[in-house]
């Protein structure tokens, strides 16, 4: 667990139900980690004796990805796999202390969840309100479980965080991936049928609002998000269930269910910041250190050449090549100003210097170090505490989920006109969302984006689509435009990436060396304690990198 002076806490954890009584001090105290575990691991009593609106917002700042999770797993390994970035040095030794921290932020939450589920079902689930407060948490539960999911496959949920209210359930069994997918679908259809618009949602009457800091209460948001991550994990496992997921897709886009980044008639939403999930840190009223502090420990991280001619028509290093204005708001210039690559592919093995990533650039902005060679992630992505959000889902993924649908007839009739339409309607979510955010990006003392970066005038909408060449390509290379932009817009969701690089083995990559990681080993405390149903799931296939998850070809 990790704390904001960068001192690590190692706990191991035995149990589920130790996982429970931790629960006690992520609810009864929510700002962050605390000392006296042992005091509160004898009390579990402040856990049930927690309002319902506390439970609800521990579980929904839980979303925080863990200080661990972002060096060990999303940045020292999901983006140098996705290629999205170039590290010359891995550490893949390292990385089950991002596991771990997934692991366990997932089954410490859970408790929580289920407390709420258990209260939600003794009283009167006809009203509006309760109602609404359910499909709160159900959409939580799925935005927490498909990520773990994911990145393990089978896990323990169906039986999982009830030890505390049944003994006999703190050794919980594995499910397979494909029936916590179908569970979790199942839940997310309840939440669009369920959700109420015009319940009461205000004090004295029951309402999560203000504890809701992802959307504040307003249930066409989460409506619009239960119905998006029905149409991501519908085409995610569209492979492996091609039916039952073309029906969902169906249902989404011929019925125009409300999503992110559409509006009531379909069509684009004007305002792509208000059509996103986000944590934004100044909201929710935490800094987002870990975020900084993970690339401070890999300061080599680099733009890399796959990125990179995704982004500029040419290579020459005064940018004149560059034709997205992502290039900017992802990425900056060497020491030397100049905009240099790192070779995704072969790798040279020659660790870039400099410190691109130290924080006297606070006030030293041009100072990146005189062995800053090649071009480092742009310092506000970094730096930025506050205003930079951590993305769970935005409207441009759906609308290029939705032109992958029509470019690929999955539950709708092909047709490349539609596909096309949402295809640039995307683009144009994406770059309008990401000047919105670095618009707004600032440094702790104060300095804009535009304070130390300029990005061209004629880098936009029309430059981006003047270099594409999906009116002229095959079906099969529009498909793999669409893929290309989604590739983009996720470089802030490295866990997204990883999932479209899995499902789909077409997103860009340089090198002859194919995708050969796809999940992490279940984590070595799990195995510890809950070996029997570990082996009961996973028997002699193993626990291995390159073991594919249920929804891969």
């Amino acid at each position: 667990m990790k704390l904001k002076n960068n001192m690590t806490v190692k706990i191991k954890i035995k149990s589920f139900k130790t996982y429970t009584l931790l629960v006690t001090l992520l609810v009864v105290v929510i700002c962050g980690c605390r000392k006296d575990f042992e005091e509160i691991n004898k009390n579990p009593n402040g856990f049930t004796s927690a309002s319902d609106g506390s439970l609800f917002n521990s579980a929904l700042r839980s979303l925080q990805p863990e200080w661990n999770e972002q060096l060990y797993v999303n940045l020292s390994v999901l983006q140098l796999q996705t290629q999205q970035i170039a590290l010359p040095q891995v550490r893949w030794v390292n990385y089950t202390l991002g596991t771990e921290a997934i692991w366990s932020n997932y089954y410490t939450t859970l408790p929580a969840l289920r407390e709420l589920e258990k209260r939600f079902n003794a009283q009167d689930i006809a009203q509006p309100e309760i109602k609404n407060m359910q499909a709160m948490m159900k959409v939580v539960l799925a935005l927490k479980t498909f990520k773990v999911t994911d990145l393990f496959g089978d896990i323990p949920f169906s039986q999982a965080g009830y030890g505390f209210q049944d003994a006999t359930q703190t050794h919980p069994g594995f499910d397979s991936q494909q029936e916590i997918y179908k569970a979790l679908l199942d839940d997310l259809k309840w939440c669009h049928e369920n959700i109420n618009d015009t319940a009461v949602n205000r004090d004295p009457f029951l309402t999560f609002k203000k504890f809701d800091n992802l959307f504040y209460g307003d249930m066409k948001k989460w409506r619009k998000l239960s119905n998006s991550l029905r149409l991501r994990y519908a085409m995610r496992m569209a492979n492996k269930e091609p039916l039952l997921a073309g029906q969902m897709i169906k249902d989404i886009i011929e019925n125009n269910r409300p999503c992110l980044g559409i509006n009531e008639f379909g069509q684009l939403a004007n305002d792509p910041q208000n059509e996103t999930a986000a944590i934004w840190p100044f909201k929710l009223g935490y800094r987002n250190e870990s975020k900084g502090w993970a690339f401070n420990q890999s300061k080599d991280a680099r733009m890399g050449t796959n990125m990179w001619r995704l982004l500029a028509k040419h290579d020459s290093v005064d940018g004149s090549g560059i034709y997205d204005p992502r290039a900017y708001y992802f990425f900056e210039t060497n020491i030397d100003n100049k905009w240099v690559p790192y070779y995704n592919d072969p790798a040279t093995g020659i660790p870039d210097g400099g410190i691109p990533y130290d924080y006297q650039r606070d006030i030293a902005y041009a100072v990146k170090g005189t062995d800053c060679k090649y071009s480092p992630v742009n310092y506000y992505l970094v730096r930025d505490m506050d205003y930079q959000p951590e993305l769970l889902m935005s409207g441009a993924e759906v609308l290029f989920l939705r032109a992958e649908a029509y470019m690929r007839g999955i539950g709708v009739a092909k047709d490349e006109g539609l596909a096309a339409t949402a295809f640039l309607d995307g683009i144009q979510s994406s770059l309008t969302f990401w000047q919105y955010v670095m618009t707004n990006s600032k440094l702790p003392l104060g300095a804009t984006f535009a304070t130390n970066i300029n990005v061209p005038a004629n880098l936009d909408f029309f430059s981006v689509q003047n270099n594409l060449s999906f009116w002229f390509g095959t079906a099969e290379q529009k498909l793999e435009e669409i893929y290309e932009q989604s590739y983009i817009d996720f470089f802030r969701q490295p866990q997204e990436a990883f999932s479209l690089a899995r499902r789909t083995m077409a997103t860009p990559r340089q090198g002859s060396a194919p995708l050969n990681v796809f999940r992490f080993p279940i984590p070595p405390t799990e195995l510890s304690y809950n070996l029997a149903s570990w082996s009961a799931a996973y028997g002699t296939s193993g626990n291995n990198l390159n073991q594919k998850v249920w929804w891969m070809n």
